[in-house]
C-alpha cells in the first residue's frame, strides 16, 4: 500500500480526552475516531490490527475443534425473561422496542440466545460435547466509558459456549479452553497470566481470568516467575488427559490478582515472586445449569434419563486486545507492534520522493516485497525526512527500510528493527532476504 493513497489521519498533538497510552497512541496513529462516548469508528490502520487479532483467535479456536457461528446483535427480551436476567441486568443493557412495540435489546452477551439455539436442535448426549463460538459486536452502556477501546460501550468480543453431559466432561472442555487461550495470546506476542477468579453467586471452582503484563494495567499481579517463561511452542497433546495434566501443572504455579492475593499465605519465596501490573483480556467460566435449567435445555443421557446440560462460557475482548497490546508494547516514540498483529510488516521510506533514482529504487524494493507476500506500507509522500521517520515510529511497524540518495549509489538500504531500534546497512538482496524470512 502506498502511503500517498492510504487513509492515515495521524495527529501531532494528543487529544485532551485521552488519559492512557493506548488511547493516545490509537488516536494519534489514526487508528480510530470517537463518534460518541465510548463508541469508535475503526479506521483502516486500526481495522487491519483488529482483523489480525480476530484471525488468530479464530484459527486457534478452530484448531481445538470449536465451531463458529454468528448470532445477531439484536435479541428478544423474552429470552432474557426466561433466564431471569432481563430485569436484573441493570442500565448497562440497551433496551429498545420495534415498531410493533416488542421488547428487544442490543446484546451485551449471548448466553440466552445460544441456549435457545441449543435446546431447539440438540436432544441427545450423542450430540455432545458441543462448543460454539462467534466474534460479534456487543454493547454495554457503561456509566463512565473511558480509556478508549479498553473500556468502551461498543466492543468486539469473542464469546464461546460449551455444552456437556456432566461435570467431568465440562471440566475437560474448560481445560481445552485454558490451553487454547494460552496459545492464542502467545501467538500475539503476549505473556498471558491465568489467575483464579471469583465465581460470585454461581459458585463452583472453575473460573480463570487471563491477564497480559503491562505497566499501566488496572490489576496488580503476584506471580511465581516460572509462569512468565511458560511457552506452548511446539507443544502437542494426545488427548484430554494430557491437557488436564498440563492445566494442573500450570495452575499449581502461584499467580493471583490483588483481590485474591494473601501475602501471609503466599507459598512463593519473596525472591521468586514477581509483582507486575496486568490487563484482563480473557475470562473462562463454568456455570453448570444456570441457563439450561430455567430455559429447559435438556438432553437424554446414556441411561435414558433427561438432564440439564452443563454449560460454560469463554470470552476474549478482541477490540480490547488492540489497546492492551499497545499498553504492553510501546515506547516514547509510539507503538511497537508484535509481528503477528502488525497492520503491515514493513514500512519503506523514500527519503527523496520525486528524485528519479530514489523513486525507482524504493518502488522496485516495495514491489519485490509485495511479490514475496510481505505486507508493506510504502511512504512515497513528499514529507520531510523527520516527519516520515516520526510517522513510521508512531504506527509501530516491525521493520523500517530507508531508501536514500547515498544508499541508492551504493546499492544499499538501511533496515531498522522497530522493537530494538537496531539499524544496519544491507545490500538490496540481503535486505530482501532478511525481511522475507522475518
Amino acid at each position: 500500500m502506498r502511503l500517498s493513497s492510504f487513509f492515515l489521519p495521524t495527529l501531532k498533538e494528543t487529544p485532551a480526552e485521552a488519559q492512557i497510552v493506548s488511547h493516545r497512541l490509537m488516536l494519534r496513529a489514526g487508528m480510530i475516531k470517537q463518534t460518541a462516548a465510548g463508541i469508535y469508528a475503526w479506521l483502516p490502520l486500526g481495522l487491519r490490527v483488529l482483523r489480525r487479532i480476530e484471525t488468530i483467535v479464530r484459527e486457534e479456536h478452530n484448531r481445538f475443534g470449536f465451531q463458529e457461528l454468528l448470532m445477531p446483535t439484536i435479541q428478544s427480551a423474552d429470552l432474557w425473561r426466561e433466564s431471569g436476567r432481563y430485569d436484573g441486568y441493570g442500565k448497562e443493557m440497551l433496551r429498545i422496542k420495534d415498531r410493533h412495540e416488542r421488547d428487544l435489546l442490543y446484546g451485551p452477551t449471548n448466553e440466552e440466545m445460544i441456549t435457545d439455539i441449543f435446546r431447539t436442535h440438540v436432544k441427545s448426549y450423542r450430540q455432545l460435547p458441543l462448543t460454539l463460538y462467534h466474534i460479534q459486536w456487543k454493547f454495554r452502556d457503561e456509566i463512565r466509558p473511558r480509556f478508549g477501546v479498553m473500556r468502551g460501550r461498543e466492543f468486539l468480543m469473542k464469546d464461546a459456549y460449551s455444552f456437556d453431559v456432566d461435570y467431568l466432561d465440562a471440566r475437560a472442555t474448560y481445560n481445552r479452553f485454558f490451553v487454547c487461550y494460552l496459545s492464542t495470546f502467545r501467538r500475539m506476542g503476549l505473556t498471558p497470566i491465568p489467575v483464579r477468579a471469583e465465581t460470585g453467586p454461581i459458585g463452583g471452582d472453575l473460573s480463570h481470568e487471563f491477564h497480559i503484563l503491562a505497566d499501566t494495567g488496572e490489576s496488580e499481579l503476584f506471580v511465581d516467575r516460572r509462569l512468565l517463561d511458560l511457552d506452548l511452542t511446539g507443544r502437542a497433546f494426545a488427548d484430554d488427559d494430557e491437557i488436564g495434566a498440563f492445566v494442573k501443572e500450570v495452575t499449581d504455579i502461584y499467580a493471583a490478582a490483588d483481590e485474591m492475593h494473601r501475602a501471609d499465605q503466599c507459598p512463593v519465596p519473596p525472591d521468586d515472586l514477581v509483582t507486575r501490573r496486568g490487563i484482563e483480556v480473557g475470562h473462562i467460566f463454568h456455570f453448570g445449569a444456570k441457563y439450561s435449567q430455567p430455559m429447559g435445555a435438556r438432553i437424554t443421557d446414556p441411561e435414558g434419563h433427561e438432564r440439564e446440560v452443563q454449560m460454560g462460557s469463554y470470552g476474549i475482548g478482541v477490540s480490547r486486545l488492540v489497546g492492551g497490546i499497545i499498553e504492553a508494547s510501546h515506547d516514547d516514540a509510539g507503538i511497537v507492534w508484535p509481528g503477528s498483529v502488525a497492520p503491515f510488516q514493513v514500512g519503506v521510506i523514500n527519503l527523496k520522493a520525486g528524485d528519479a533514482a530514489c523513486d525507482a529504487a524504493a518502488g522496485d524494493f516495495y514491489a519485490k516485497l509485495r511479490a514475496a507476500g510481505v505486507e508493506t506500507l510504502y511512504d512515497d509522500t513528499d514529507e520531510r525526512a523527520g516527519a516520515k521517520f516520526a510517522t513510521m515510529d508512531l504506527i509501530g511497524l516491525p521493520w523500517q527500510v530507508t531508501v536514500g540518495p547515498r544508499g541508492v549509489k551504493a546499492g544499499t538500504v538501511e533496515v531498522k528493527d522497530r522493537a530494538s531500534g537496531e539499524r544496519e546497512e544491507l545490500s538490496i538482496d540481503a535486505a530482501l532476504a532478511k525481511l522475507t524470512a522475518a
